[in-house]
């Protein structure tokens, strides 16, 4: 049992929905009166009624759960699936099948007021603020509809129609989509959900025919245009390959290491350094530096040991790091909403998307995989610009693999080196630090950032000056939605991930109290928190025993663009995937 319990007065003139049940079925009670009554009485009949009523329903609220240690009867299947498959509709040859669908973020619809879920890119498409008519791109180009290639942002309208009614929505193109089918998410188009969701999207309810699985509908071109605000706008690796590091699981139980080789650079006697190839060695963090400045007989080197900096003391103290598992990463977006929630991230609105204006501190670049590779055009003689382009497009049925970004917390930063006024800085704990009052927005930093995870504010998102009606912090009360331990950006300053710093100090506060070291797992991102999947993990790299510096040092963990030489502190895993290759 879970106990639900207000944790602010009412606002306005207002009571909780529980209240107004009491009322509407004649009951005067105010609800914790009558929760707390209608606790005394499952009290009486607990395992615990030896137990002061008082004792018992303070814990319960303090936990919000009890247990009653009864145990129910193991639940079984009754269901007939033969007959839920017979009696699935089957759409005629040659006729287009529409699934209606869930986004992950939007679900059906209830939240649609939510500005968090509307901004959040879906986890396929990485479009924002909008539903559309998902296609096969072979479909689309079949029927006229514009493929958004290189990336186009004005989509071709169609109109949908079944059972004579008839839907207006944009076309996107979904690689990997069954050809012959058509999709349309639900929960949009409302009228009534308020600021937010008012008026976003088409209803595509109006379509359902008692399941979302439609059947058969017609597709027409409306001769219309309407604009996407899409988060990416690159869909594949196109050969960089160092990106996502992927292996099969047959190649992984040869070699643990398969898939990720270390990385060695190639040093000449003049001290300039390229590319080199996997030489052995590994990404140790001790002794970094120091063989830079020594006389090598083997030109190639760790990128560990090609600085250009003096090293931070990364081994004294607290070092605070990540990795990212991209076997288990679904791409569900949690990280992201629970990083603007933590970190006030503002909400910036479809049009601000569409310029490439979003504020994420945290994105999740999602990559197809294409029928072009190199060795296929090494094979069949393709020149480069024709290879490069049809690496540009997905396969029919491709691979996909999720990489969240965030800040690297580069050991080695070439931020910090060229911000004129000091805003950005490294902390002796690992962090890459931002000092917003001193920050001029000259924007060096985003600009030497290789993973591209700063953000400029173009606006005054949170005090209503400027056209953001959708942010909900615009206004006296959706500032309430703010968290008090986190400042809130001006406009004209750069922003990041902060590996939430502020739970970071409160954790260590609360250690020096208790005359103790910050426990494994004591501290966590918002980003790790929320995670689902566990892909995520945060913690002290210099804690040995703690999950995040086991993590750090499996045989599938790598930096990413590792040859930059800015030493992150951030690790990924290699994707294992579990496939069968074609030798042929």
């Amino acid at each position: 049992y879970s106990l639900m319990q207000p944790t602010i007065q009412p606002l306005f003139d207002t009571r909780q929905f529980q209240e107004s049940l009491l009322k509407w079925a004649g009951n005067d009670s105010d609800y914790f009166s009558y929760i707390k009554s209608n606790w005394a009485a499952i009290h009486s009949s607990s395992p615990e009624a030896g137990v002061l009523f008082s004792t018992f329903f303070n814990t319960a609220l303090f936990n919000g759960v009890f247990e009653s240690g009864k145990v129910g009867e193991t639940p079984t299947f009754v269901g007939d699936v033969a007959a839920a498959a017979a009696s699935i509709k089957k759409v005629p040859a040659g006729e287009l099948e529409l699934e209606l669908y869930v986004k992950a973020g939007m679900g059906d619809g209830s939240q649609a007021n939510n500005p968090w879920l509307q901004e959040l890119p879906d986890p396929v498409s990485r479009v924002t603020w909008d539903n559309y008519i998902t296609m096969s791109p072979k479909q689309m180009e079949e029927m006229g509809f514009s493929r958004l290639e290189r990336g186009d942002f004005m989509a071709d309208v169609a109109e949908l129609t079944v059972n004579g009614v008839v839907v207006k929505a944009p076309v996107y193109p979904s690689p990997g989509q069954k050809y012959g089918t058509v999709g349309l998410a639900v929960g949009y188009g409302r009228t009534a959900a308020g600021k937010c969701g008012d008026g976003v999207g088409v209803n595509a309810f109006a379509l359902a025919t008692g399941s979302f699985a439609v059947g058969a509908v017609s597709i027409t071109n409306a001769g219309e245009k309407y604009e996407i605000a899409q988060t990416q706008s690159h869909h594949t690796l196109m050969g960089r390959d160092a990106i996502v590091k992927e292996t099969t699981l047959e190649e992984y139980k040869k070699d643990p290491k398969s898939g990720n080789p270390d990385l060695m650079l190639y040093v000449s006697s003049a001290g300039s350094s390229g590319h080199g190839d996997a030489h052995g060695g590994g990404h140790g963090e001790e002794g970094h530096g120091e063989a830079a400045h020594e006389e090598h007989s083997n030109p190639f080197l760790p990128p560990t040991e090609v600085n250009l900096w003096d090293d931070h003391a990364i081994g004294n103290g607290h070092r605070w790091g990540m990795t990212v598992d991209l076997n288990k990463c679904i791409g569900c977006g949690a990280c992201v909403t629970a990083c603007g929630s933590e970190n006030n991230v503002p909400v910036v609105g479809k049009e601000e998307v569409r310029r490439g204006r979003d504020m994420h501190w945290l994105r999740i670049d999602r990559y197809y995989s294409s029928d072009m590779t190199e060795e296929r055009a090494e094979a069949e003689g393709i020149g480069a610009i024709e290879k490069f382009s049809l690496m540009e497009a997905a396969a029919e049925a491709p691979q996909v693999a999720y990489q969240p970004i965030m800040c690297q917390h580069c050991n080695h930063a070439p931020c910090e080196t060229v911000c004129p006024v000091a805003a950005t800085t490294h902390s002796n704990e690992g962090l890459n630090m931002m000092t917003y009052n001193r920050c001029i927005g000259t924007r060096y930093c985003a600009n030497n950032c290789p993973y591209k995870v700063r953000r400029f504010n173009w606006f005054q998102y949170h005090n209503g000056s400027q056209d953001f009606s959708k942010n909900p912090a615009n206004d006296d009360l959706g500032r309430m939605v703010l968290n008090p331990d986190v400042v809130v950006r001006d406009r004209g300053v750069m922003e990041k991930c902060s590996f939430c710093v502020q739970g970071i100090q409160a954790a260590k506060l609360k250690a020096k109290k208790a005359g103790r070291k910050v426990a494994d797992e004591e501290v966590q991102s918002a980003c790790a928190e929320a995670c689902p999947t566990n892909a995520i993990v945060f913690g002290d790299l210099n804690d040995k025993a703690s999950w995040v510096a086991a993590e750090a040092k499996d045989e599938r963990s790598y930096h990413l663009l590792e040859e930059v030489g800015v030493q992150p502190n951030v690790f990924y895993k290699t994707k294992v995937r579990n496939v069968e290759v074609n030798e042929a």
